[in-house]
């Protein structure tokens, strides 16, 4: 059970502080130090779905401003998603970044530009163990190769995910996924809920032992990638190339495949809707995806509640 202290100001505002055993959190909106939280923050780091984008929808204009106002009080704002990098590109290039953006969880770092900073391809042979054992299971698969999408059949599942991701797939059968093994950024396992998530990815991480590593993006979506890639070794092989220290990093999600990258970030920010494991490892927590809580976050974390305007 928290414990919440509280203090009304003479100005009206509102504050108040959480404390959890060996957890602080201090959230946005109820706790802020007068004249903001103004920090020092040189690269922001943020997720996609859940995140910047709301479900189904394009990037919320108070989510553009905010970016644009960040960018302007000199902070590299960028994006780490497990999206393929074509299906990312085009949330940049509303946000008017022109800086690498990680893409498939971190085993494709790219400019906006076209330039390839660092690629972490999945090996054919696994490619194929991992493509016929999943169809012997009868889970679906899709896979990304060249960043292109390519799927076993023309499903719900299929159908659901380019309506999303806003992209259209190679149907190419099953046999046709274990050729398509060139540059492999990741596979993608989709199922019902995310207990049947679980038991999969757990299955998988058994079989394949150290040729893979089977996470969770989100509740339906399990993501095969190379051992080693995460959105945390992103952020860090990003930071390292722009010059910065990681401890003037800032990084913002809401899922299970943000855990990594909200650790290792020197700042930390949770979702309003982010799942508990999330909120835990976090240092503030902010608003909800629907109530732009990221331009929240920014406002107030990164330009200590104010604006360039």
């Amino acid at each position: 059970m928290g414990i919440e202290i509280s203090k009304a100001y003479p100005c009206g505002s509102y504050c108040g502080l959480h404390f959890w055993p060996d957890v602080e959190i201090i959230r946005l909106g109820y706790f802020h130090y007068e004249g903001g939280m103004h920090m020092s923050v040189k690269l922001f780091v943020t997720d996609l779905d859940g995140t910047l984008l709301p479900s189904g929808k394009d990037v919320p204009r108070e989510n553009i401003e905010a970016v644009q106002q960040a960018v302007r009080a000199g902070v590299i704002v960028t994006i780490a998603t497990g999206r393929m990098y074509r299906a990312a590109l085009p949330v940049a290039e509303a946000l008017g970044v022109d800086v690498p953006i990680i893409t498939y969880n971190g085993a494709l770092i790219k400019s906006t530009q076209g330039k390839v900073y660092h690629t972490s391809y999945l090996k054919p042979e696994v490619i194929r163990q991992v493509v016929d054992f999943c169809q012997e299971q009868g889970w679906y698969l899709q896979s990304y190769s060249r960043d292109e999408l390519w799927v076993p059949v023309h499903d719900e599942h299929a159908q659901h995910y380019e309506q999303e991701q806003k992209v259209t797939g190679h149907v190419v059968g099953w046999d046709g996924l274990c050729e398509q093994t060139q540059e492999v950024c990741k596979l993608l396992t989709v199922s019902e809920d995310g207990e049947e998530t679980n038991r999969r990815l757990a299955i998988l991480n058994e079989r394949f032992g150290k040729e893979i590593v089977a996470m969770q993006s989100n509740a339906r979506y399990g993501e095969i990638v190379n051992p080693g890639v995460s959105k945390a070794e992103g952020i860090r092989r990003l930071a390292d190339k722009l010059g910065i220290a990681i401890e003037d990093t800032m990084a913002i999600g809401d899922s299970y495949n943000d855990l990594p990258m909200l650790k290792a970030a020197g700042h930390s920010v949770a979702m309003g809707n982010a799942v508990p494991e999330v909120k835990a490892v976090c240092d503030y927590e902010t608003g909800r995806c629907e109530d732009f809580g990221f331009a929240q976050a920014i406002r107030e974390l990164v330009l200590g509640g104010g604006s360039d305007e």
